[in-house]
């Protein structure tokens, strides 16, 4: 293991901003994460984890300790013929996990397939996509504890997961870094879900009527590639924004003033896509400066020329949630974790 001064992060975040670390590190082992932890050259430094880099925003230097974490592996446990344990370490890229899974037709990750990032930030976030959630397959993640450096294991319960929510953005912030993640998938009869958003439309197009696991991944692929910049060529950070839940009173004053707004009913509560809010604002493909509205997705936000600065990003991404306040009411929150 080594520990690199003035490094640069700039390969290390899919926004491609250009900023630098203190002190850089990449730790291969839960050993190695213990032992740079217990170095008191570093234990009075801000300490930051990065993982794939694709839910972060640098605004600025980060003067700290930055430990990139490049723990690998998956196992398997069968605990019944029709169920998987597939148990997968922080590191592991999340798009070829789920890939992994699929060549074993194991089932349940499929809506998930494309979505950048590794794996141990995926509870953080509870990602999801296509009516699908990592909390529905989700058994546990074992975690290291920061203040005693003792390894704990999170069940879902004690997850609290919510939407892109969960206790490591909430009181458990800061506290704890994961190191593996177990999933229970079905090893046969498979659950498909092509009910939510474009899959249906997109599988009717591929001429497809009863789709496998497969062909389900296969068409949320060829959505995400149609509408979302790949960050190897264009920085970003996939969705910017959470799709904001409001109450249903709210919503329907909303509503008399906008009848054609989107939304997604659920008990008292109305999700409204943040996109489509944007949009309406004029903000779809807007450039200001280095900054992009992404053409295809008013949720993406682009570093356009490759030159942007985290703050131009950020700014611009204030400009958005000031514009749809004003227009709409609606408060909208960053997805991505500012830096």
């Amino acid at each position: 293991m080594t520990i690199q001064e003035n490094f640069s992060l700039k390969n290390y975040n899919t926004f491609g901003v250009n900023v630098s670390a203190t002190y850089f590190a990449e730790v291969s082992s839960v050993d190695e994460l213990v032992e740079i932890l217990k170095n008191d050259d570093f234990s009075t430094l801000p300490l930051l984890f990065l993982g794939g880099g694709s839910n972060i925003l640098f605004t600025k230097d980060f003067d700290g300790l930055v430990i990139q974490l490049h723990l690998k592996g998956i196992s398997e446990e069968i605990p019944d013929e029709n169920s998987v344990l597939v148990t997968t370490k922080a590191g592991e890229n999340w798009h070829e996990f789920v890939q992994f899974c699929l060549l074993k037709d194991y089932g349940g990750l499929e809506n998930l397939s494309l979505i950048p990032g590794n794996v141990g930030t995926s509870p953080m976030q509870n990602i999801g996509a296509y009516g699908t959630e990592i909390k529905d397959t989700f058994v546990s993640c074992r975690v290291l504890n920061l203040e005693n450096l003792e390894v704990e294991i999170f069940d879902k319960e004690k997850c609290r997961f919510g939407y892109r929510d969960s206790i490591f953005k909430q009181e458990g912030k800061g506290k704890y870094v994961i190191l593996d993640v177990t999933f229970k998938l079905t090893s046969k009869n498979h659950t498909v879900r092509t009910d939510y958003g474009a899959i249906k439309s997109e599988l009717e197009k591929l001429g497809i009527a009863n789709p496998t696991i497969h062909e389900v991944s296969k068409a949320v692929i060829n959505i995400r590639q149609s509408k979302l910049p790949d960050p190897k060529v264009t920085g970003n950070a996939g969705s910017f924004f959470k799709n904001p839940t409001i109450p249903l009173e709210q919503f329907v004053d909303v509503q008399k003033k906008f009848p054609e707004i989107a939304n997604y009913p659920n008990g008292n509560m109305v999700k409204v896509p943040a996109g489509w809010l944007i949009e309406q604002c004029g903000w779809k493909g807007k450039q200001i400066g280095n900054v992009a509205s992404h053409e295809l997705q008013a949720l993406v936000i682009v570093n356009k020329t490759g030159n942007a600065s985290g703050k131009e990003i950020f700014d611009f991404s204030t400009m958005i949630i000031d514009s749809v306040k004003e227009k709409f009411g609606i408060d909208l929150e960053r997805e991505v974790n500012i830096i």
